[in-house]
Formats: structure tokens, sequence, C-alpha cells
């Protein structure tokens, strides 16, 4: 009976110590999480407030200037994107459906289909049909002067973006420019080379530069993929024009 008790009394501090040690080790567990997630918080914080100090330090004319270039590019870029992803059609999708229409149905049937149709591809198709009537030659210059008129769409308001990309590291070579002027201004009124002087004007330069170059080069990105969209998009309406014109000759047949 005595081993009895015994084997229990061990077996039961033998539970107790693992439970409090899985105890010991979830509390820790949630500790170090709660701390991590702190630590990534302050992280955070600390990052922003960096930036908003950074921001001060380079003065509010030059980086007020150049923060708007920032704006008003993103604007445009975005506007631009959602703009010409309306605009994306599916052309060899298009291009059968238009087909069946005229085989079935003849050139108001095509142009029906055009009418229920998004894109520049589409229009350009309506236009088309729209002069099978007057000859072929007159479907292939209303083709090109309206995928002319489509292409302007396409292009408008880029030009804007590519203001800003080159306006922004100027703005922010006239602030180093400037941030150096008043740093010799501050050296040769004290008569003497002291650091501290010219400490802050040269901040002010590099703080202004580096600010100008991030805008520059975070609009540069839009502006390069708004132009392969516009390449892309241009494209198939050049190859959706002559695919037209082999429609209507084999329908004219």
């Amino acid at each position: 009976m005595k081993r009895l008790f015994s084997i229990l009394a061990i077996v039961g501090i033998m539970a107790f110590g693992t439970v409090n040690a899985n105890t010991n080790a979830n509390t820790n567990t949630i500790v170090n999480s709660i701390q991590e997630e702190e630590a990534a918080a302050s992280d955070d914080v600390g990052f922003h407030q960096e930036l908003k100090k950074r921001f001060i330090e380079g003065g509010p004319g030059f980086m007020g200037i150049v923060l708007l270039c920032l704006i008003l590019g993103l604007a445009i870029a975005i506007e631009r994107i959602i703009f010409l992803n309306l605009s994306s059609t599916n052309t060899k999708k298009l291009t059968q459906d238009v087909e069946e229409a005229l085989n079935s149905g003849g050139v108001e049937a095509a142009k029906e289909v055009c009418r229920n149709t998004k894109g520049p591809v589409a229009s350009i198709f309506y236009q088309g049909l729209d002069r099978t009537d007057e000859g072929l030659e007159q479907v292939e210059k209303a083709v090109v002067a309206y995928g002319g008129v489509q292409m302007g769409q396409l292009e408008k308001n880029v030009s804007w973006i590519s203001l800003f990309i080159a306006l922004a590291p100027m703005l922010g070579f006239m602030g180093t420019v400037i941030g150096m002027i008043s740093a010799f201004d501050k050296i040769e009124a004290a008569g003497d080379m002291n650091p501290s002087l010219v400490a802050g004007g040269i901040k002010i330069a590099l703080l202004t530069t580096v600010f100008g170059l991030v805008v520059a080069i975070i609009l540069q990105v839009f502006y390069n993929y708004i132009i392969a969209k516009i390449d892309s998009i241009v494209n198939d309406m050049e190859d959706a024009s002559i695919t037209l014109m082999d429609l209507l000759i084999r329908n004219k047949n």
C-alpha cells in the first residue's frame, strides 16, 4: 500500500510539473508574441515619424511643391490605368463575333455587335462597317482616321506625367542649390568655417534632392506601365483594322 501511494505521488508530481512547464511555455510564447507586435508597431510609428520629420526639415516650400507633383502625377496615372484597362478588348473574340454576324445578319448585325462592345477596337470596327456602302477605299480611310482619334484618347494627359517626372528632381536640385547658398551665406556672415553653421543648409539640400528623386522614380514606373499598355492597345487596333478589311473583302466576294 505504501508503495502504491508513493507511485501515485510521483505520478502526480510529474503531471503537475508538466502542466506548469506547458503553462510557462505558453505564457512565454504569448509574451514574446506581444513584444514582437509592439516592436513592429513601434518600428512603423518610427518610420512615419521619421519621414514626417525629414519632410519638415526639407522646408515647406520646395518639399510641398515636390509632394504636389507626386499627388498630381499619381492621380493622372491612376486615371489613365483605369481608362486603359477598361479600353482593353478581347480582339480575337470580337473578330469572331463580327465575322459570324456578317455571315448571318449582314453589316447591320455586325454593327450591333460593335455597339455592344466597349473599347477602341470595337469603335474602329463600327466606323469601318458604317462606311461599307461607300466602298473599301472609304472604309480604309475611316479606319485610319478614327484610329488616330482613338490613339489620341489613349495618350490623353500622359504628357503631364512626364512633366512631373522631369519637374520633381529639378525642384530637388534647386532646393540643393538654395541650401548650399544658405550655408555659404552663414559662413560669410560668421567669418568662420564652423561645421554647425553649414549643417542645416546641407541637410536641406540633401533632403530636397532625395525626395525629388524618389518622386521621379515612383512616377517613372507608372509612366512606363502606361506607355506599354498604350502600345499593346495600339497594336491590337492595327491588327484589327487589317482583319476588318479582310473580312469585308471576303464578305463582298
